[in-house]
């Protein structure tokens, strides 16, 4: 698993490697990403995500970067966000990146689902209310598409603005007319992405690293 596996100087290693699914090495690997971009700080601030270069140009770069620092994506059920991020709570975000293993149950790659789909849906729920909009569902289908090399970027465009209306029609058609549409929540949210192959699909490159090379 290479040489940090057997490194005594990182006992540390071993519970991040429990709670995050990353070898020693991989661990070693993302604690150097760290301290490049905290400049050798203990901590992380918003400040230093903002001078990456590959998130000037991200539609939702602001949403990447809150969710660096919301506490619901540090797998400790929390509110509300914080200023600074240490390396755990670091590493806990990234491994939401992480793609499953070829040795994984289905039980445990269902669960790998769920959680990145947790993750998503909590960009997107910015003012934490459990729910998100139809337009804001329409941004998430449309970065999935935008993921595949088959389609051009016009035509997952079109194909989340189709699936934006479907899930409009379907919603509000079942709505009495003093009705107001409270927008869609998780759960609604797993039952229409029942058909997206998102295990590998959601990935970082913009911390100039590809994590869907993080796999053991």
């Amino acid at each position: 698993m290479g040489a940090l596996q057997s490194l005594p100087d990182h006992p540390e290693y071993v519970g991040l490697a429990e709670k995050t699914g990353f070898s020693f090495e991989q661990i070693g690997i993302l604690h150097n990403r760290f301290k490049q971009l905290s400049h050798n700080e203990e901590t992380l601030l918003r400040e230093n995500f903002n001078k990456i270069p590959d998130l000037d140009c991200n539609p939702i770069r602001s949403q990447i970067i809150e969710a660096f620092f919301d506490r619901r994506n540090f797998r400790q059920n929390g509110e509300g966000t914080v200023e600074e991020i240490g390396f755990e709570e670091f590493l806990v975000i990234m491994s939401h990146f992480r793609p499953p293993t070829l040795h994984m149950s289905e039980e445990q790659r269902e669960g790998i689902r769920r959680e990145k789909l947790r993750f998503l849906f909590n960009m997107h729920d910015t003012d934490n209310d459990g729910t998100i909009t139809l337009e804001e569902y329409r941004h998430v289908v449309e970065e999935l598409l935008s993921l595949s090399e088959a389609l051009e970027k016009d035509t997952a465009k079109s194909i989340a603005d189709a699936a934006m209306l479907e899930v409009a029609g379907i919603s509000m058609g079942h709505m009495e007319p003093d009705e107001f549409y409270a927008g869609i929540t998780f759960e609604h949210f797993l039952k229409l992405l029942n058909g997206f192959e998102i295990e590998s699909r959601m990935n970082v490159r913009f911390l100039n690293m590809d994590t869907t090379t993080l796999c053991k």
